[in-house]
């Protein structure tokens, strides 16, 4: 399975934004392994931004040893972070 890095790594010289098209053009220049390439041609037919939005765009998490359910308890972690400026003091 191709991993987020991976993907940067095959698309490090590419000026972006870039289309599907011009994405695996690349990582087959760069010698890409099967499995990077597979990622890379299941992409939806748009133009990205940065190498990023590529790697998140094929599904590739970003961080694979998180869990599901460490994944989970962040978000809740984050959701009473974001307290209104006038709550704050209660």
């Amino acid at each position: 399975m191709a991993s987020y890095a991976d993907v940067l790594q095959y698309l490090s010289s590419l000026d972006y934004p870039a289309g599907k098209d011009e994405v695996v053009r690349e990582a087959e220049r760069e010698g890409a392994p099967p499995d990077v390439l597979q990622a890379l041609r299941a992409l939806p037919p748009v133009d990205y931004a940065n190498g990023n939005q590529v790697a998140r765009s094929a599904g590739i998490d970003a961080a694979p040893e998180i869990t599901e359910s460490q994944r989970a308890a962040q978000a809740r972690d984050k959701r009473h972070q974001r307290v209104s400026q006038h709550l704050r003091s209660i």
